[in-house]
């Protein structure tokens, strides 16, 4: 059962967003916050893998709320939920580790598969905001054709063999049986590859090598 945050200034919108989401048998809500000190708070009370977050909210913004949440609790996978499709949203959410970006008018079906991706460490990011975060996160090179190629250059021949599989969606224990290596060699394998390509978090290697 994934276990679920719903974080809005709007009742209108968490009650809908419940409806919505009781539709599936794998999501449960276990509690929601009006703002960021109400999700906080949340979090010293509940159990919680996914928070939905609204970006506009009173006292502190969802933005804020979420690089404070990834600090103490960088389990908690965060998909921002919003109106509006704007730049510094996009940026400064990538950048505090949220695992997804989608409007509130998205279909039913593609919310509640954005919560099950986020639960499985993938990405999942409104159609429309793709090409931004393409730019967000790669050199100014990276329409190059040669870009992965430069990529490649910095990784060792395993490196780039447990890269491909992360990019993949594939979890530490599966690249580990597919590679026959311990999930503690996959750890540092990961860690390696982040820290020659500057990166911090392991989404991030996803959403590098996103296709429009």
């Amino acid at each position: 059962m994934i276990k679920v945050m719903i974080a809005d200034d709007q009742i209108i919108v968490r009650e809908g967003l419940k409806k919505i989401l009781s539709l599936d048998s794998e999501i449960e809500i276990v509690c929601e916050a009006e703002n960021g000190c109400d999700v906080l708070k949340n979090l010293s009370k509940y159990i919680v893998d996914v928070i939905l977050m609204d970006v506009r909210m009173p006292k502190m913004d969802g933005i804020k709320t979420s690089r404070i949440v990834k600090a103490r609790y960088p389990n908690i996978k965060i998909i921002i939920l919003t109106t509006f499709n704007e730049d510094e949203y996009l940026f400064n959410g990538i950048k505090n580790g949220i695992s997804g970006y989608i409007l509130k008018d998205s279909e039913i079906d593609y919310i509640i598969k954005s919560i099950k991706e986020a639960y499985n460490n993938k990405m999942m990011f409104d159609p429309s905001v793709t090409p931004k975060l393409i730019s967000a996160l790669t050199p100014t090179d990276a329409n190059d054709t040669s870009f992965k190629d430069k990529i490649f250059d910095l990784l060792t021949k395993r490196e780039i063999e447990v890269l491909k599989l992360v990019i993949k969606g594939q979890s530490n224990s599966q690249i580990s049986n597919e590679l026959f290596i311990s999930e503690g060699t996959v750890k540092n394998y990961i860690s390696n590859i982040l820290r020659k390509l500057n990166l911090k978090r392991r989404t991030q290697l996803s959403a590098l090598f996103i296709k429009k």
